[in-house]
């Protein structure tokens, strides 16, 4: 279906329709939620939303960055900001794993991870979304580095991906019910190599 069928909604081209973007993202948590990982495709997100493929390749130029898109809206993860670089990173990786394992954000992550193993435009996507949270999770550092509670010389982006590794491994392993005294301990290996002496 073009465009055209879909009621009151008109393509503007290259450029994202604000309300045939929502349409999509929406028409795509539904097929997420009826069909799972396993069921979702373009062509019923297409459907559901009467709009075109075509456009939905324009604005997504894969079924990764699309589902990453949904991914990013339904994540609400609190980042602490405690004034204590171990209280923030312990804080973050609790929030984040309860995040993952009781929403269906945890699913729809490791159902990307693993597909990025053999697709490349989805390691792709995944890696152009990496970039975005080691930012995020490194201002943690940054901060840290301005109270003078990290050492100057400390790359924010090094201990993010660190963070990353140890979310991910429990993500992918089914362990998100980790306790926040072992959390705790694996933080405070991280945290001894990089605070200021």
């Amino acid at each position: 279906m073009g465009e055209a069928a879909a009621r009151g909604r008109k393509s503007i081209g290259a450029k994202r329709n604000p309300e045939s973007a929502d349409a999509i993202i929406e028409a795509a948590e539904a097929v997420l939620r009826e069909a799972g990982y396993a069921g979702f495709s373009i062509e019923a997100v297409a459907r559901r939303a009467r709009a075109g493929k075509p456009t939905i390749y324009r604005w997504w130029p894969s079924k990764a960055a699309l589902l990453i898109e949904v991914y990013q809206r339904q994540k609400r993860v609190e980042t602490p900001d405690t004034g204590n670089i171990e209280d923030d990173l312990a804080g973050f990786l609790k929030n984040l794993f309860a995040h993952w394992r009781d929403s269906p954000s945890g699913n729809i992550f490791r159902s990307l991870i693993a597909e990025a193993q053999s697709d490349e435009t989805a390691a792709a996507a995944l890696a152009e979304y990496s970039k975005g949270r080691r930012a995020h999770t490194g201002r943690m550092i940054e901060r840290a580095k301005a109270r003078g509670e990290v050492a100057a010389d400390v790359d924010a982006e090094i201990v993010a991906d660190l963070i990353a590794s140890f979310a991910w491994r429990h993500l992918l392993t089914k362990r998100l019910d980790e306790d926040e005294a072992a959390i705790r301990a694996a933080v405070r290996y991280i945290t001894r190599g990089i605070m200021t002496a």
